[in-house]
């Protein structure tokens, strides 16, 4: 994940709150909108787009589901 410094933060921050997984696709997929708008198209920009989508999924399984997960573990017993 690659973090930026507060001020861009600030810049960047959106100010909705998303109530529906339906609002999120559409905001995430607005900024993807945004960001394709700004650069010319070829095929690496594609590329980079889906590795920044995978980079953000792998950082949100390693900040917050990994350590759900092992909630639930210690709540309700390792399958292993």
């Amino acid at each position: 994940m690659p973090y930026i410094t507060e001020d861009r933060r600030k810049e960047l921050e959106i100010h909705a709150k998303i109530m529906t997984c339906g609002e999120l696709n559409y905001v995430i997929s607005k900024v993807i909108k945004m960001f394709l708008d700004e650069h010319e198209e070829h095929y690496q920009r594609y590329n980079d787009i889906l590795g920044a989508l995978e980079g953000a999924k792998l950082e949100l399984y390693r900040r917050k589901i990994a350590l759900y997960e092992d909630k639930m573990k210690d709540a309700n017993g390792d399958v292993y």
